[in-house]
């Protein structure tokens, strides 16, 4: 298994309404390192999710319930997107503040690459931030 965080704009695509939809594929990938990065996805691989831009946060995980395929929102064969679902909410967001103050998250890929919008993290860094939410 693998572990990644996605970034939305809570006013596209908000964690409320990814609980209401209950699945989602995930698109408007249009950077190519972070599209080889849906392409690596793979069933079951866990995301957190970060509502980027306002709010700048992680909110919950997710998991991935369909691999990679043709984005349909393109007739572009570049891009591709997979299918994920809410696993569960944060009881305690996590900001983008707390992460770059927390020396244990010092080299999350966020913070290397804050532009792009998927990114492989670590299973140590995924478990420390699953423990903070619980804080």
């Amino acid at each position: 298994m693998k572990y990644w965080l996605i970034k939305s704009e809570p006013f596209k695509y908000s964690w409320d309404q990814f609980e209401k939809d209950q699945s989602t594929f995930w698109d408007g990938v249009r950077n190519y390192q972070a599209r080889n990065n849906l392409r690596e996805m793979k069933h079951g691989d866990l995301c957190l999710f970060y509502h980027s831009n306002e709010g700048k946060e992680i909110v919950g995980i997710a998991e991935v319930i369909k691999e990679n395929y043709q984005d349909p929102t393109t007739d572009s064969a570049n891009w591709c997107v997979v299918d994920v679902k809410p696993k569960n909410k944060f009881k305690k967001a996590i900001s983008l503040a707390e992460i770059k103050s927390d020396p244990e998250l010092v080299d999350l890929g966020m913070l290397k690459q804050p532009r792009l919008s998927v990114v492989s993290i670590t299973e140590a860094h995924f478990n420390h931030i699953i423990k903070l939410s619980n804080e």
